[in-house]
């Protein structure tokens, strides 16, 4: 993958000045130069409203039209099926919310899982209190659905299907080929939340069969604010917003060009790089994980050992508070975190955790480690030390099994 703004052999600075060891490309990443560089001039120079027809206009409206192409190549669609959107929370909003409302007179029942994304399970809430009816599948302790209990929850009324291609949390991932197999043959719509996927692994809708999948370009060194939802042609699905004739009359207000500019060109460097990408980051993360697991008395990895994501480490130590290490490993230099970062502000416990049977103490114990491009073998190495020291040091004051304080 190309040069990031993050340098400095691998380690940001941090306003501070102090060296940061940043591990939580999950929740965000740094912008790319060469993306930075491509949307500059849509920022100062080339600002024309996309839908002017005079020629300033024209330039903004055939840079969008590049980069939808760009992005219907990076997941085998076809151009004209590519919608831009706000993020991943809009994506996720208009496929679930837009279809329950176009398919509504063909029935009221829907389908998600227990893991998925507050996006899709606030979404299906919102319906709920319309008359919707949705059934939330439980996973296994890998966090993986059963396809059986997929099967046994469909009924004649059901129009939607909607699962997540890769939990944010705890990496892992659920098999959409066949669950898109399942909704083909009983002609059902699905909608898969790719926002964590996309960028870190290979995606082909044709192949998995998918008629709506969520994008977020801040997940692989794009700007924020601006993600895509995919639509499959023939798929009806009613606008999220009222105005304009935006986005062929479907997703209504002036277009983001810069941004939607930063996204096409990341989404390309994504793909280009992806086979190298994908192999550095499943290094770090066994590594990872091999090295705590054995530094680490009862640590114990949450989510699927082999089906994860390629960067994604979540690992709940027994007894160790996880706000605590936080801020302890702040301190020490590593910024990581504890689930969704949409979800931090939130004293209840990851819902994620407690569906895959962590108990409320275990699962306020657990850190996500995710790991980026401009992550290396060594920040591994530093990471398993502080860790490391952390236990030390509180399992010399008997702290370890009671959930150490912060002010230690």
């Amino acid at each position: 993958m190309e040069e990031h703004i993050i340098e400095e052999d691998n380690i940001k600075n941090d306003i501070l000045g102090k060296k940061m060891i940043y591990l939580d490309h999950a929740a965000t990443t740094a912008i790319n130069k060469d993306v930075l560089k491509e949307m500059m001039p849509y920022l100062m120079n080339q600002y024309g409203n996309p839908s002017s027809i005079y020629s300033f206009g024209r330039k903004s409206r055939k840079a969008i039209e590049n980069s939808r192409q760009q992005v219907a190549t990076a997941i085998n669609a076809k151009k004209s099926e590519i919608y831009f959107t706000s993020g991943g929370t809009e994506a996720d909003n208009w496929a679930i919310k837009g279809i329950a409302q176009y398919y509504k007179k063909k029935g009221k029942h829907i389908i998600t899982t227990s893991i998925e994304h507050h996006a899709v399970l606030n979404s299906c809430k919102r319906l709920e209190k319309e008359g919707f009816e949705i059934s939330y599948l439980p996973v296994d302790n890998d966090g993986k659905i059963s396809i059986e209990d997929l099967r046994k929850a469909i009924r004649s009324d059901t129009i939607l299907i909607s699962i997540m291609m890769a939990n944010n949390e705890i990496g892992t991932l659920e098999p959409i080929a066949e669950i898109g197999k399942i909704a083909r043959e009983r002609n059902i719509i699905f909608h898969t939340d790719a926002i964590q996927a996309v960028g870190s692994i290979p995606i082909d809708v044709e192949e998995l069969q998918v008629d709506l999948l969520s994008i977020s370009a801040h997940k692989f060194y794009g700007p924020k604010g601006v993600g895509a939802l995919y639509i499959k042609k023939g798929t009806g699905i009613k606008a999220l917003m009222d105005g304009g004739e935006q986005e062929k009359g479907k997703r209504a207000s002036t277009e983001n060009v810069s941004a939607i500019v930063g996204m096409g060109k990341a989404i390309e460097i994504a793909n280009k790089g992806l086979i190298q990408y994908q192999k550095q980051m499943c290094y770090l993360r066994d590594k990872a994980i091999e090295e705590i697991l054995k530094s680490i008395p009862n640590a114990k990895l949450n989510g699927h050992a082999v089906d994860r994501l390629p960067g994604n480490v979540n690992i709940a130590f027994n007894g160790m508070e996880a706000e605590a290490m936080i801020l302890k490993l702040d301190k020490m230099g590593f910024a990581v975190s504890s689930g969704s970062a949409c979800a931090s502000g939130s004293p209840e416990p990851s819902h994620v955790l407690k569906a895959i049977g962590l108990s409320h103490e275990m699962a306020q114990c657990s850190l996500r480690f995710t790991f980026g491009a401009e992550n290396n073998i060594r920040d591994v190495e530093e990471l398993v030390k502080a860790l490391k020291k952390i236990y030390s040091v509180h399992s010399e004051r008997g702290t370890v099994h009671s959930c150490f304080s912060v002010g230690n």
